[in-house]
């Protein structure tokens, strides 16, 4: 049994990992107001209406010893991957905030309230997201303000407006600062027609200013009386919010690869080879999760699904791509995840004690991967050694399919353009023996006469 490293903060519970399961232990701190939400059936009926993760009461038969002081236990379906906030695109955090205000309204209509606006208590099943914290449920008392603004501030509409009204995407600053993007810091960036918004001068310019004044009075602040706020008023604040995010969108502009599906070297024989390559490759593997690696618009994750996986996470470092494979991933409600990734910077573990947010290797339970044009990106353009690259890449899963473009590949022709070709090492050979050297490999095959080297690889046993 092993505590969640990014499940301390709130002394009302934790999580617990154990032989696959995921188990949710309440204490002394938060019984009372989870059994009210229990007991009000607000509960079950936000995991009915598809808000919140499902949880199953469980006795405590055999538990305490494991969390000492636990009064009630829960249990949760695993999710097939955990992300965070800076590894979303700009529709998954969209779609995160307005789950999140959509939440907290509808909880309101019941009765009850969100102590917190965290973006980590988001998580997603394929590109629907999913509230996941049940002891952030409260009851609600008339009068309380949103204790939440701040945090949802500079969780969700911080990074959200940076990116639709500056056209920078935040996920460095995130990364960088796990608690988000503060006002007073984007406030900086605001010009005199970013402050005729009201959504910006109540959300943004306002917080930044009363933390500039709190931080101005020091020691000297007196005690205020508590801000008497009414639930008709919270619910006009929430919604007109929401309406305001669900306006905000991406400027459009054209990104370097987000039309590689249609613009590539690539004929229809050779892309369809490709598929067939990878439909045969998943079909025997039949992974619970697969890992796309380069996945642009998602095609090779739809044919991976089509043969037989059961759900895809996709990475891709262009944000244009992520946006279209979200888009159509969604209209499907297929169980894909199109989540962004330098595959050069990874997430790392960072947080408390360097583990409160994991790395990408530690989350990686990935049961195949596919890597399709994508190493010559590695070995390439970024200069990464390529028994280093394909350690990386074998060692996200323990089956997949690897694609290798030579020297003489178009693509790798335009990697090449300018610079100094210092990759004598960058050869078929030492790429079928750098995979050998670590796994099985299955079958290979070139798509077409001429093409690209692809191999399926096994390292299981």
């Amino acid at each position: 049994m092993k505590f969640d490293a990014g499940s301390f903060r709130d002394p009302s519970g934790r999580v617990l990992r154990h032989d696959n399961r995921v188990l949710r232990a309440v204490f002394e701190a938060g019984a009372a107001q989870y059994a009210a939400a229990r007991d009000s059936g607000v509960l079950d009926a936000m995991i009915a209406e598809g808000w919140l993760l499902p949880a199953e009461a469980l006795g405590g038969e055999g538990l305490g010893d494991l969390a000492p002081g636990a009064v009630h236990w829960l249990e949760h379906p695993v999710l097939d991957f955990v992300s965070y906030p800076y590894e979303w695109c700009f529709s998954a955090l969209k779609a995160a905030a307005l789950h999140h205000l959509d939440f907290q309204l509808a909880l309101l209509g019941k009765g009850f309230t969100l102590s917190d606006a965290t973006a980590y208590n988001v998580q997603f099943r394929g590109t629907k997201p999913v509230f996941i914290d049940h002891l952030s449920i409260i009851p609600y008392e008339e009068g309380s303000v949103w204790a939440g603004q701040r945090q949802f501030g500079m969780q969700f509409l911080n990074p959200l407006y940076l990116w639709a009204k500056k056209g920078i995407a935040p996920h460095a600053w995130y990364r960088g600062s796990l608690e988000g993007i503060e006002p007073e810091e984007l406030v900086k960036l605001l010009g005199l027609r970013d402050r005729l918004s009201f959504t910006v001068i109540a959300h943004i310019v306002g917080p930044a200013a009363f933390a500039r004044r709190r931080v101005a009075d020091g020691l000297e602040a007196k005690t205020s009386r508590p801000a008497h706020l009414p639930k008709k008023r919270l619910v006009a604040i929430l919604t007109s919010l929401r309406d305001y995010i669900a306006g905000l969108s991406l400027a459009g502009e054209k990104t370097v690869w987000d039309d590689y599906a249609t613009n590539n070297s690539y004929d229809e024989a050779r892309r369809d080879a490709k598929h067939r390559f990878v439909a045969e490759a998943v079909g025997p593997v039949a992974p619970r999760l697969l890992f796309d690696i380069g996945c642009n618009s998602g095609e090779f994750s739809r044919t991976s699904l089509e043969a037989g996986a059961r759900s895809v996470v996709g990475f891709d470092f262009d944000f244009g791509a992520l946006e279209r494979a979200f888009a159509s991933f969604d209209k499907a409600k297929a169980p894909v995840l199109p989540l962004w990734l330098d595959a050069t910077n990874p997430s790392p573990s960072q947080g408390w004690a360097g583990g409160e947010r994991k790395s990408l290797q530690d989350r990686a339970s990935a049961d195949m991967v596919l890597a399709l044009a994508v190493i010559h990106h590695l070995a390439i353009a970024k200069n990464i050694p390529l028994d280093m690259a394909v350690d990386w890449l074998m060692g996200l899963a323990p089956a997949g399919v690897i694609e290798f473009p030579s020297k003489s590949d178009p693509m790798v022709q335009q990697l090449l353009r300018g610079r100094v070709d210092i990759f004598p090492a960058y050869t078929e050979e030492a790429f079928l023996a750098h995979v050998g050297a670590r796994g099985r490999i299955v079958r290979q095959d070139r798509l077409g006469e001429g093409g690209r080297l692809i191999v399926a690889y096994d390292r299981r046993g």
